[in-house]
C-alpha cells in the first residue's frame, strides 16, 4: 500500500520533483509544480481547475476518449423492458450520461425509472444523477465498485440487476460478486472508451524536456492508454542509450493515482506509485498532492537545518 501522499522513498527516481521545492513565501501549497493531467478527453477541466487553485501549472493530456457503444441494441431492449428489473447500478458519470441520453431516445424520460432503485459508486456519479433530478437509494462507503457488494442494502438472491457498463476493458469483479450472491445481472453497453489517436504538443515536448513534476491517473485505462500513446509518439527514440519507454520518460516524476486500482495498473506497467487518494475522488487526489508537496519540502529542509546547528 503506498503512502496517501508522499513518494515511497527520497530521491527523484521516486518522485521528487525536479523544479524548485515549495518555499515558505508560496503563498499556494503546489506553487511551481507542474502537474500533467490525464483524464478523458472534455472531462479535466474540473480537475485542472482544482489544481490550478492549488498554484500548480497544468498540461493536459487526454488518455482516455469516450463516445458511443458499438451497438445499442442490448441497452434498448434493456430500456424497453425497465419495469422488470429491481436495481440499477451506475459506476461512473459516463454511465448515468450515457444512459439517460438513450432512455430519452427511446422516448422514456426519468419517470420510467419510478419502480427501479438506484445504486451509484462514487460521489461525483451520485451528482451526475442528481443533476438529472434523481436520487440515488443506495450509495457505497468507499469509492470503489467492490464496496458496493460487500455493503449492499439488502439481501441480493432473485434480485434483478441492470448494469449499464463501458463495452470492454472494465472490472469483471463486480458482475462475478452479484452473481455469487444470487442476483440476476444484465450487463449492457452504454458506452465505449478508446485511446485517442495522438499526444498534445504540449504535453510531448514537456514529457521529452523532463519538465513534469507529476503525472495524475485517475483510471487504470488513463493508465494504459498513457503507455500506448507514449510508445507510439516515441518509439524511434532512445534515452540514454536506450530505446525509450513509457516509464522512462517518468522518471523523476511523481506519480499520482486516485485510488487501489489505479495504483496497481501504476505497479504493473511504471514498476510504482508515489501518491495514492485517501478519499478516491479527484478533491481527495488534489489534497493528496498538497500533501506530497510539503512533505517533499520539509525533506528538503531537514538536510539544511542540520548543516547549520
Amino acid at each position: 500500500m503506498p503512502t496517501n501522499f508522499s513518494p515511497s522513498s527520497p530521491g527523484r527516481s521516486q518522485g521528487t520533483a525536479p523544479t524548485p521545492p515549495l518555499s515558505p513565501s508560496s503563498s499556494l501549497p503546489l506553487s511551481g509544480k507542474t502537474i500533467l493531467v490525464t483524464r478523458s478527453a472534455g472531462q479535466s477541466s474540473l480537475f485542472t481547475e482544482l489544481l490550478l487553485t492549488a498554484g500548480a501549472d497544468v498540461i493536459e493530456m487526454p488518455a482516455l476518449e469516450i463516445s458511443s457503444p458499438s451497438s445499442w441494441e442490448a441497452l434498448d431492449c434493456a430500456i424497453a423492458q425497465l419495469s422488470d428489473f429491481d436495481w440499477l447500478i451506475l459506476t461512473s458519470s459516463n454511465a448515468v450520461d450515457y444512459f439517460l441520453e438513450r432512455l430519452m431516445a427511446q422516448g422514456k424520460d426519468v419517470r420510467a425509472l419510478a419502480g427501479i432503485k438506484i445504486a451509484v459508486v462514487g460521489e461525483k456519479t451520485a451528482q451526475s444523477l442528481r443533476q438529472r433530478c434523481l436520487q440515488p437509494e443506495f450509495i457505497p462507503p468507499n469509492f470503489v465498485a467492490d464496496s458496493l457488494v460487500e455493503n449492499f442494502p439488502e439481501e441480493l438472491v432473485d434480485k434483478k440487476i441492470l448494469f449499464p457498463r463501458v463495452e470492454s476493458g472494465g472490472r469483471e469483479v463486480l458482475v462475478k460478486e452479484l452473481t455469487a450472491q444470487g442476483a440476476d445481472v444484465t450487463e449492457v453497453a452504454a458506452y465505449q472508451s478508446c485511446c485517442p489517436t495522438s499526444i498534445p504538443t504540449s504535453a510531448e515536448v514537456a514529457l521529452q524536456n523532463k519538465k513534469v513534476d507529476v503525472i495524475t491517473f485517475a483510471s487504470s485505462k488513463t493508465v494504459q492508454f498513457f503507455c500506448q500513446l507514449v510508445e507510439k509518439t516515441f518509439s524511434h527514440t532512445t534515452v540514454e542509450n536506450h530505446l525509450s519507454t513509457p516509464a522512462s520518460y517518468l522518471e523523476g516524476v511523481c506519480i499520482a493515482s486516485i485510488g487501489p486500482q489505479t495504483s496497481k495498473t501504476c505497479r504493473s506497467l511504471f514498476g510504482r506509485v508515489d501518491v495514492e487518494a485517501e478519499e478516491y475522488t479527484l478533491e481527495g487526489l488534489t489534497q493528496a498532492l498538497v500533501k506530497w508537496a510539503a512533505s517533499s519540502y520539509s525533506r528538503i529542509q531537514e538536510p539544511e537545518v542540520s548543516s547549520q546547528k
